[in-house]
């Protein structure tokens, strides 16, 4: 049997329980759609509108605490050796919470069992990510800072904008991914290592579409953390054999396996490496350097 070792790129807000998402439902007086799971060839856009219902959960520290604790222990039940959970800490202010609150609240879910990687999202103010490493420098369970979500033309800030908070990160040796180029073109990719210095990358599925991007990539070693399922749910690929995580392996890309959204994708990290075994040019050699990479590209402080 595959044995799953990482997961580093797990949103909270899309990796509850079912029968947490029931409870809270009822509690918080929540309707829940029918259909509140993905399915191949959604748009981006049409998966990103579910977190909207999950985050009216997700407004109280105690339910916080609760979900990030739980998603420690699926980990731990799966037999990972190391999970990265991520979320946008702006997104559960809907009640007044501080920011300060929310993110102590997941930390005390996690107690160590994890790393925190923060959200910023594509449109954000860049001072309100520099304001989260400004409370993330005290804190040694927040790992990384990252960008979710997606570009609009309406946007007043763009991806390169982000490169004060990105310095900031830097500076306090905080850890930096980017969602990068997840269906969209490349030269998020190539932004996201020359100004913002990502040591990662989730999704980035338009990789080889450019040789810069993909020379970047190597010479860096940057890990792109990829979630194939997810991928093709959003509507990034054509089709799960076709991902491109065989191509990047054979290339000598340092890519892992993960699992985006455990209940939205109704994929556990298990279920995610058995599945790759599928992909176009993978075999057991290159699954075992896919989770080699991710043992490698663990963010700690």
């Amino acid at each position: 049997m595959i044995q799953a070792k990482t997961d580093l790129h797990r949103h909270l807000d899309g990796s509850l329980r079912q029968a947490t998402i029931n409870e809270l439902a009822k509690k918080f007086n929540v309707i829940i759609p029918t259909e509140f799971t993905f399915k191949p060839h959604m748009t981006l856009n049409t998966a990103l509108e579910f977190f909207n219902t999950s985050l009216l959960l997700l407004q109280e520290t105690g339910e916080l605490t609760r979900v990030a604790s739980e998603i420690c222990e699926d980990a731990k039940e799966g037999g990972l050796e190391r999970l990265e959970i991520r979320f946008g800490p702006q997104l559960h202010q809907q009640k007044g919470l501080r920011l300060e609150e929310i993110i102590d609240s997941v930390l005390e879910g996690i107690n160590g069992r994890a790393g925190l990687i923060l959200c910023g999202l594509y449109g954000d103010d860049p001072k309100l990510l520099c304001e989260f490493m400004e409370i993330a420098k005290t804190r040694l369970g927040v790992v990384a800072l990252d960008i979710a979500g997606g570009p609009s033309s309406n946007h007043q800030f763009k991806l390169e904008d982000y490169k004060d908070p990105y310095d900031k990160a830097y500076e306090y040796g905080i850890h930096r991914t980017v969602h990068a180029s997840e269906g969209r073109g490349p030269q998020e990719i190539i932004t996201a290592i020359n100004i913002l210095r990502a040591e990662r990358l989730g999704h980035a599925t338009t990789l080889l579409d450019s040789k810069e991007a993909l020379d970047l990539v190597l010479e860096n070693n940057i890990t792109i953390e990829s979630c194939p399922t997810s991928n093709l749910q959003c509507g990034v690929v054509q089709s799960h054999q076709t991902h491109p995580l065989g191509k990047w392996l054979n290339l000598g890309v340092s890519a892992c396996i993960n699992t985006d959204n455990t209940f939205f994708s109704q994929v556990t990290s298990q279920e995610e490496h058995e599945k790759a075994l599928s992909i176009q040019g993978m075999n057991p050699k290159l699954l075992e350097r896919a989770i080699k990479n991710g043992l490698d590209s663990i963010f700690t402080r």
